[in-house]
């Protein structure tokens, strides 16, 4: 079983598709950055309403229109026409644009997050390929070791040399390698699918370029796009607090026009301004709350940041347990079960061993592959956690979306 467990090379004709180019390609049109970059302009969209004045008001009243006596209909009616005006003060529509350019600030951070765990998600199927290829590897060789298994079983048999039953044994575990070896296929055509599916594409004829154990030299630090989306939220919780406060103060409206005297044919100037008198509602509550809501994001941000900084060190010691386990198999453990196997099938040829000996080396290499799988697919999920906690995909550290 010489380059057991090693990556099967590609298809003729396949070429090959980087990590770096899985996830670029899947960026491009996907629909959930596209529905980020909605809530982008959406944001931009509440910015410039939030640069808008209040809209000014015309009142038109009529008073003396009819009645009684003198009065009667319309001789002594007075008609007023008036202009309004709202005075915002206290800074309202300063605040109220700078919050929504917070939002904005949010809204964008929220975009390279996003980005994030798409290359997260990219990532993890893009060694689900590997590793299925590597399945279908070791179930091949299984098979092509249990039908040379079956032809030496076959030719004791033939010789009378071992009961019938080890004929059928044998015919049965090719028939179960052969099951095996189905399953593994539909799985790598199942893992390919699910790649292409990143950016609409067929799996067919897909191919991987890169090794799944290779050591990955991720980022110490945790993703820029993560603290940026962090502090963003903070600062438009600040935005928010400074909005309450200007809320607080109360806004005037003053208002002009003219008067028209029928009973006299008179035309008078008329003017108005209204001060609310803040005796109960100052908006302290709002104001309290959004302080209290900044607080609470600026200790939920440091508690983030130093728990992803404690998983990172974790993830770290255990992908490299993961890799050393799986390195080891490979190179130790397997080699020594692939000469035991050819070991007892020698001495079951010379009728030193009996086809029960042979099953139970066979079985071991199966093991050893199943053991070296279940690492690889252990690293897979650790490697897969780390790069999105460090960013290594994070086009905000790169300035570019490319490696």
């Amino acid at each position: 079983m010489a380059g057991a467990l090693y990556l099967p090379a590609g298809r003729a004709g396949a070429e090959p598709l980087t990590l770096e180019q899985a996830i670029a390609r899947a960026s491009e049109g996907a629909p959930r950055l596209q529905a980020v970059e909605a809530a982008v302009e959406a944001a931009r969209a509440s910015q410039t309403q939030a640069g808008v004045r209040p809209n000014p008001t015309v009142t038109v009243t009529g008073e003396n229109i009819a009645g009684s006596g003198r009065y009667g209909f319309l001789p002594q009616a007075e008609i007023t026409a008036s202009y309004s005006q709202m005075l915002e003060r206290g800074g309202k529509r300063d605040a109220r644009t700078a919050w929504a350019q917070r939002d904005v600030g949010v809204a964008e951070a929220s975009t390279r997050v996003t980005r994030l765990d798409l290359a997260a998600r990219v990532e993890r199927a893009w060694f689900d390929v590997i590793i299925a290829d590597e399945v279908v590897w070791a179930a091949k060789y299984r098979l092509k070791t249990e039908r040379e298994m079956q032809a030496e079983a076959l030719r004791r048999v033939r010789g009378y040399k071992d009961p019938l039953f080890v004929e059928t044994r044998a015919a049965a575990r090719v028939a179960q390698s052969e099951i095996a070896l189905h399953e593994a296929k539909r799985r790598e055509v199942a893992a390919r699918n699910v790649l292409a599916s990143f950016w609409g594409g067929s799996g067919e004829g897909l191919e991987v370029a890169g090794g799944v154990l290779t050591e990955v030299k991720s980022p110490l630090a945790i993703a820029p796009s993560d603290e940026a989306f962090e502090t963003a939220k903070i600062a438009r919780a600040q935005a928010a607090v400074t909005l309450e406060q200007s809320r607080g103060v109360q806004d005037y409206t003053v208002s002009g026009g003219v008067r028209y005297l029928r009973g006299t044919g008179d035309v008078a100037l008329v003017t108005g301004i209204t001060i609310p008198i803040g005796r109960f509602d100052r908006n302290q509550g709002n104001i309290e709350r959004a302080q209290a809501e900044r607080r609470r994001l600026e200790f939920e941000a440091e508690a983030d940041r130093l728990e992803r900084l404690r998983r990172l060190a974790s993830l770290r010691a255990e992908a490299d347990a993961s890799r050393l386990r799986a390195d080891a198999i490979r190179i130790e453990v397997l080699p020594k079960a692939v000469r035991t196997l050819d070991q007892v099938r020698e001495g079951y040829r010379r009728g030193g061993f009996t086809f029960r000996d042979v099953q139970d080396a066979a079985d071991a290499i199966v093991e050893v592959q199943e053991q070296w799988i279940a690492a690889a697919n252990q690293w897979r999920d650790l490697q897969t956690e780390i790069d999105r906690l460090s960013g290594r995909f994070d086009a905000s550290a790169r300035g570019e979306t490319e490696q």
